[in-house]
């Protein structure tokens, strides 16, 4: 397949509903160390979109290149493999002989969740088959070095994407009842949200670690929020959400925007005052001001791909289910090698780091 790059200013990028794909977010991660890059792409001598790339060195001179939900645009369905292969190649000269590989969180929709035998009796979708059979079919076609499913995905593959459009009582009717109630339930009890700004980073810091040491799971740093809340951007924006009852924070979240979406990035939540359901109201004032701004859909990052108890994310599918959105399965993380000796050893060291993010 026929893929030419031009390199571009990240100044540059085109608008989309992707946040990980525009001009803020090569700002938010040049803050905390990245190297950013930015080109036009052209598929078949037509244009096919842009693509941020970030990259970082990974000790010994050598380096890693990553794209969030890029590339964006998907010019032949049938071909993806054939496509993705042809643009790592291609963009292996301007990344350089110190690059590892060039790793990509696909956005594009899975192509297991477009055929029926996928789905069981109930209609909730079986997942992809087993890594290799998922490599073969994206490597159809695809001459010399093949693309590799990375060991984890790095963002969310599935996720739940709320419909924003019409009116206010039509958004709490296709809700489950339990989540309406509690919406309700959380007003009656005095839960209130407003918008926070640097101020508040000490109070979120705080809500996140306490929700960090109750799942288990490992977070970002305080300059990762602190960048977050850079409020020169024209293209997309980022805000944080408190949940309150007086002056006592039960909650809090970030919520982002970017053309047409927002999305809820990041959340948390206190120890105590549970029954109050913050949580709730939180997602509530988040959907509003969403609409406020103009956003058609909302995307609620990061769920189980369907209601299985045993999946880690099964409680976060349980409680974002409830707002009445579509489930949606990207494609996942995946990699093209440059130098398939070093590459494997990076894979062996990232399967054995202990909430590793890229």
């Amino acid at each position: 397949m026929d893929v030419r790059v031009l390199p571009k200013p990240v100044t540059d990028l085109m608008t989309t509903r992707l946040l990980q794909q525009t001009t803020f977010w090569s700002r938010v991660k040049l803050r905390l160390g990245w190297n950013v890059l930015a080109f036009d792409i052209e598929a078949g001598g037509e244009p096919s979109g842009d693509v941020l790339l970030l990259m970082r060195d990974v000790g010994g001179g050598r380096r890693v290149a990553y794209s969030p939900f890029g590339p964006e645009l998907l010019p032949d369905g049938e071909r993806r493999g054939e496509y993705l292969a042809a643009l790592s190649s291609e963009l292996g000269a301007h990344l350089g002989p110190s690059c590892i590989f060039v790793r990509w969180d696909l956005p594009w929709i899975s192509p297991y969740a477009e055929e029926e035998d996928r789905f069981d009796e109930e209609g909730h979708w079986l997942g992809p088959p087993e890594t290799r059979l998922r490599e073969l079919r994206m490597n159809w076609g695809v001459a010399e070095v093949g693309l590799r499913k990375a060991p984890t995905d790095i963002l969310p593959p599935d996720t739940i994407i709320v419909d924003l459009k019409g009116k206010k009582d039509g958004l709490l009717a296709r809700m489950k009842p339990k989540t309406r109630y509690n919406i309700g339930l959380a007003a009656r009890r005095g839960v209130s949200v407003r918008t926070g700004g640097p101020a508040d980073l000490g109070l979120w810091m705080d809500l996140y670690g306490q929700t960090a040491r109750r799942n288990n799971i490992v977070f970002h740093g305080k300059a990762h929020f602190d960048a977050l809340m850079d409020r020169r951007s024209s293209d997309a924006r980022a805000r944080l959400l408190i949940a309150e009852k007086g002056t006592r924070p039960l909650a809090a979240m970030f919520l982002s925007a970017s053309a047409d979406r927002a999305t809820y990035l990041y959340g948390a939540s206190s120890d105590e005052g549970r029954s109050l359901m913050a949580p709730y109201a939180l997602q509530w004032a988040a959907i509003k001001k969403a609409r406020q701004t103009g956003c058609t859909s909302y995307d609620l990052f990061g769920v189980a791909p369907r209601p299985d108890p045993e999946h880690p994310l099964y409680g976060l599918y349980r409680f974002k289910s409830g707002f009445g959105g579509a489930l949606l399965h990207r494609q996942g993380t995946w990699d093209y090698p440059y130098d398939q000796e070093a590459y494997a050893v990076y894979c062996a060291r990232e399967s054995a780091s202990t909430g590793f993010h890229l």
